[in-house]
């Protein structure tokens, strides 16, 4: 098994897919750059703008699909 801490990924807003850290950079508003790995206990369903990177309600992510992200940390 391989050891180490956590490491950076890129996600689509709209797809939920993981996309390339060029793709990113390319598309801020709709893509999310998130830490993963060791630390993250996912026991929380946590929905963020991913334009902003700030913490929004169920209702918002509802009303806004393409540019929000649910994840569990």
């Amino acid at each position: 098994m391989a050891r180490g801490g956590s490491r950076s990924v890129s996600r689509s807003a709209g797809t939920g897919r993981f996309v390339s850290s060029r793709t990113a950079a390319r598309s801020p508003r709709t893509t999310t750059t998130e830490r993963v790995g060791r630390g993250t206990s996912n026991s929380q369903t946590v929905n963020r703008s991913a334009s902003t990177g700030r913490f929004v309600t169920a209702a918002t992510a509802a009303r806004h699909p393409g540019t929000t992200i649910t994840q569990r940390v």
